[in-house]
């Protein structure tokens, strides 16, 4: 179907999209249709009936006319433009390109206004927010290549490659200001929610260019050398990674339990009455990454989001790690700074891994008596006695006449429980119902980062991989409805209001909606 020229001043409202209309429907009741299959009509009509909705977008925009003014037009430097020129610009939409016809109001030296462009919101590039936001519903899902695609295939709108890596970067600039703003939202919701409110924190790495790796990164790159050409042997490392700090807040009910739950297959044991425990979920959970921003920018946002959801403290803060040094003391020094006490609790998993390297080292791999002894080793832990199981370990190892090489992961679990002996305190965290493990953040690194970041063959772009991270936590964190809400309003006010000394004058209406018998003006 060929795309109708669109209407003249004399012709009724959506004049042409009746006769689309028309030729559409003459055309589902002729010969050839009526032998179409329904697949075929649903392609038909997918194509056919977009023109039809474009054409309504256009005629619509044609009825409210160019937007003439009754007044002075000032800008937001007190400037006046006097002078009047009506201008088309296109604005490539979901469902086909359409022509916007405005009034702009000009003067020397100062930036055209056009009071239509701030009535409709429209942006100051081509596409529409309406492609935009379907831009960032694709990147957040798949690769630039295919969002392209995807565009392509079910819109009405072409939107190059190039062109979606910046609209996924606009789409995403409104991040930060939208959580700060959201702090009565989040009190209340908080209210409603668990006594617990857990913080978690990791990294995980992207390959990015070179030009935006961190320097040091980009250094050791640089200096790199390879015995092979085509790969890289044992140990060697390519140096092209750029690491997003991962960080994540919720809420959640306490959940209080004993050693031995803990050790019979690691979760909850049955209750009194032989049903099944119910495990308590994370609420209002919220989760995010940056590889642009620092470790300590983005750990301080975290305890900032924690204090917008508890301000008085009234919860029990627990912050859960994985033994990261640098992680560790970045979120002690903040805890320090903002006047906060988070119980600190280590991993239970990650003691688990080194648990069983030393227990391998001890009675060998795949054996019943390297289970029983990591069993037995976990339930000491969780009991409180972490420095007991140290020095077992150590001894048994000396008994046995162990060398240095082989015995090296008895003595790294060692050193570990040391180490962190203040955050084992297992059965204190047990007693008053806190998590004792990272998985919420574990599972938010592999699907917020690795999933969609780590595609083979990818190499990142500094904007282009913080704004897919952006749009991809708004996703994890199902804020992304609001946040567009959000979104084009402070594009209203950065695109428009700005530029105007106070509201936008309101543009005059054409006559010929008040004379139109089929029309109501809703006002």
């Amino acid at each position: 179907m060929q795309s109708e020229a669109r209407t003249n001043p004399d012709e009724k409202p959506f004049a042409v999209s009746g006769r689309v209309f028309s030729k559409l429907t003459s055309r589902l009741s002729g010969r050839e249709t009526l032998a179409m299959t329904h697949g075929e009509l649903e392609r038909l009509l997918d194509k056919e009936g977009r023109e039809l909705i474009r054409q309504l977008l256009q005629d619509h925009l044609d009825l409210r006319g160019s937007g003439e003014v009754h007044g002075d037009v000032v800008g937001a430097r007190d400037v006046r433009r006097p002078h009047a020129r009506m201008r088309e610009r296109k604005l490539e939409t979901i469902f086909g390109t359409v022509t916007v016809t405005r009034t702009g109001y000009s003067a020397h030296d100062a930036e055209t206004l056009f009071p239509r462009d701030a009535e409709l919101n429209l942006p100051p590039e081509l596409y529409s927010h309406g492609v935009q936001r379907r831009a960032a519903d694709e990147v957040i899902k798949t690769s630039f290549d295919q969002a392209v695609m995807a565009l392509a295939s079910t819109t009405g709108a072409a939107v190059p490659k190039r062109q979606i890596e910046e609209l996924a970067g606009r789409a995403a600039e409104d991040f930060d200001a939208f959580y700060e703003g959201r702090s009565a939202d989040s009190l209340r919701e908080a209210r409603r929610t668990g006594e617990i409110l857990a913080l978690q924190t990791d990294a995980k790495g992207i390959v990015m260019r070179r030009a935006d790796l961190r320097e040091a990164t980009r250094k050791a790159a640089a200096e790199r050398t390879h015995k092979l050409e085509k790969r890289l042997s044992r140990g060697e490392k390519r140096n092209c990674k750029r690491m997003a700090q991962v960080a994540a807040v919720f809420t959640i009910a306490a959940f209080i339990r004993k050693p031995d739950d803990i050790v019979t297959e690691l979760g909850p044991a049955p209750d009194t009455d032989g049903g099944p425990v119910v495990r308590p979920r994370p609420e209002h959970k919220r989760i995010w990454a940056s590889v642009d921003k620092p470790p300590k920018m983005v750990i301080e946002q975290m305890f900032e989001e924690a204090l917008r959801r508890d301000p008085a403290r009234n919860k029990h803060w627990v912050a859960l790690v994985d033994g990261n040094p640098s992680q560790l003391a970045l979120l002690k020094k903040t805890s320090r700074r903002l006047g906060v006490a988070p119980t600190i609790v280590l991993d239970v998993i990650h003691v688990l891994e080194y648990l069983w390297k030393a227990g391998i080292a001890l009675h060998g791999e795949g054996e019943p008596a390297t289970e029983r002894w990591v069993s037995e080793r976990l339930l000491e832990i969780l009991r409180g006695n972490s420095s007991v199981v140290a020095a077992g370990m150590r001894r048994s190892a000396s008994l046995r006449g162990m060398k240095t090489n082989d015995r090296l992961a008895v003595d790294d679990c060692a050193d570990y429980l040391l180490k962190y002996r203040p955050y084992l305190q297992y059965h204190k965290y047990l007693a008053d119902g806190l998590p004792i493990s990272t998985g919420v953040i574990e599972g938010a690194c592999r699907h917020l980062v690795k999933d969609r970041m780590d595609i083979t063959g990818a190499c990142w772009g500094l904007r282009g991989a913080e704004a897919v991270l952006k749009l991809r936590s708004l996703g994890a964190s199902r804020d992304l409805e609001a946040y567009w809400a959000f979104h084009e309003n402070a594009e209203h006010v950065r695109n428009h209001l700005d530029l105007y000394a106070a509201a936008p004058p309101p543009t005059v209406m054409p006559l010929k909606v008040v004379g139109c018998a089929h029309l109501s003006l809703v006002r």
